[in-house]
């Protein structure tokens, strides 16, 4: 099994201080890391690295994240992600154009999603896909 992790997670497991309500979320990503099921996309990496205020932070992070290459991304992931978007928002559900690019990657490899992003579940409304609780 493969799991495309979301922003929101890489934020709380690379945080210095992760609140306790968060733990849970953290270590189901460590056990995903451990057991190599982890699929991180470069625009979630650009995500995690932007707004970083320190450099020396900045390459803390960019360093952790090496160890995950980049998933290669196809034509058909974009033009699902964009039907996807599409079809949120003649439903009503606005979504981020990284969020549906996530959905639509995981729904082609058949994969699932781990988030903290509520916005997921309003997708799964219209979208048919897989979160890891």
């Amino acid at each position: 099994m493969k799991v495309v992790v979301d922003t929101s997670v890489w934020s709380l497991a690379l945080r210095r201080n992760t609140q306790q309500q968060a733990l849970s979320v953290v270590q189901r990503l460590r056990e995903l890391i451990a057991d190599e099921q982890v699929v991180l996309l470069g625009v979630v990496r650009q995500e995690v690295l932007s707004g970083v205020r320190s450099t020396e932070q900045f390459t803390r992070l960019k360093d952790s994240l090496r160890a995950f290459p980049d998933l290669s991304l196809t034509i058909e992931d974009y033009e699902l992600a964009a039907e996807f978007y599409n079809t949120c928002r003649s439903n009503g559900i606005q979504g981020a154009n990284t969020d549906l690019l996530l959905c639509a990657v995981a729904y082609r490899r058949s994969w699932y999603i781990l988030t903290t992003d509520q916005d997921f579940r309003n997708f799964q409304a219209y979208v048919s896909i897989n979160l890891l609780d």
